[in-house]
C-alpha cells in the first residue's frame, strides 16, 4: 500500500475535499494481468482503461465525482489508489504470474470501506462504490472469503461487485463470487465495455447520493 501520492504533489487539487467538496463516486477497477492475458488481450485493456478516462474527463460533473483506482493481480498491486478523473492516470499494464483473484477482492473491499471512512470523516456525501473485476481465468488462490465478503458488501448495500469474465474465464466460479450474473465480454471488446461503464458513471454521477438509478443495458460488447 506504498502507492498513495499526498495532495502537494497533484497539479489540479481536485482531489482535495477542501478545494472540491462535491459527492464522490468510488470505482474500483480490478485487473487480471495473468500471464493468459498477454498479448493482445492485455493490449486492448489498456486501451480500454484509457478510453474510460477519456469519456469521463468529457463530463464535467463526472470529472470532479467520480474516483477511480485500480489494483491489478497477480500479484496483486495497487497500481492507483482513488483519484478524481483528471488526476487518475492510466499506467501501461504488463502481464506477470498467476490468478490470485481472492485476494484481489478482499483488498478492493478493504479499499471502498477505507475509502468511505474518509469520505464521512470529511463531511462527503458519496454513491454506493462500484467494484468491477475484469478476468480471464480462475482463481489461483482461495475465493471463499471474497465471495463471502462480496455478498455481505452486496446484502449491506455498502458496494455494487460487478465481474465480467473475457475469453477462457470460468463463469461458474464468477458466479459463485458475484451476487450480480457475471457478463461474458464479447471478444475483445474492451473499448466497448469502458465505454458502457463511463456512460453509466456519468449517469450515477449525475444524481442525488442514495437516488436509485436504472443502469444502461449492456448492449453490443456482452455475450448473451
Amino acid at each position: 500500500m506504498d502507492e498513495y501520492i499526498s495532495f502537494e504533489q497533484i497539479p489540479f487539487g481536485s482531489d482535495n475535499f477542501a478545494e472540491n467538496p462535491e459527492p464522490r463516486c468510488p470505482c474500483v477497477l480490478l485487473l487480471d494481468t495473468s500471464i493468459s492475458m498477454g498479448g493482445n488481450p492485455i493490449m486492448q485493456l489498456n486501451q480500454g482503461v484509457r478510453t474510460f478516462k477519456q469519456e469521463l474527463q468529457q463530463d464535467p460533473l463526472a470529472t470532479k465525482r467520480v474516483e477511480v483506482a485500480v489494483v491489478t493481480f497477480g500479484p496483486v498491486k495497487v497500481q492507483s489508489d482513488f483519484h478524481t478523473v483528471p488526476n487518475f492516470i492510466p499506467q501501461e499494464l504488463d502481464t506477470t504470474g498467476d490468478t490470485p483473484m481472492g485476494e484481489a477482492i478482499e483488498l478492493a473491499v478493504e479499499m471502498v470501506a477505507r475509502r468511505k471512512k474518509e469520505y464521512k470523516e470529511a463531511g462527503i456525501a458519496y454513491y454506493k462504490p462500484w467494484i468491477i473485476l475484469i478476468t480471464d481465468g480462475s482463481p489461483t488462490d482461495s475465493y471463499a472469503a471474497a465471495s463471502m465478503k462480496v455478498r455481505e458488501g452486496e446484502a449491506s448495500k455498502s458496494f455494487a461487485f460487478f465481474a465480467i469474465g473475457v475469453e477462457g474465464a470460468s463463469m461458474d466460479t464468477l458466479k459463485e463470487i458475484s451476487t450480480r450474473a457475471p457478463i461474458k465480454l464479447k471478444g475483445l471488446m474492451f473499448r466497448e465495455f469502458f465505454m458502457w461503464l463511463s456512460a453509466s458513471m456519468k449517469m450515477v454521477s449525475s444524481k442525488n447520493p442514495g437516488n436509485a438509478v436504472n443502469l444502461l443495458p449492456p448492449s453490443g460488447w456482452s455475450e448473451l
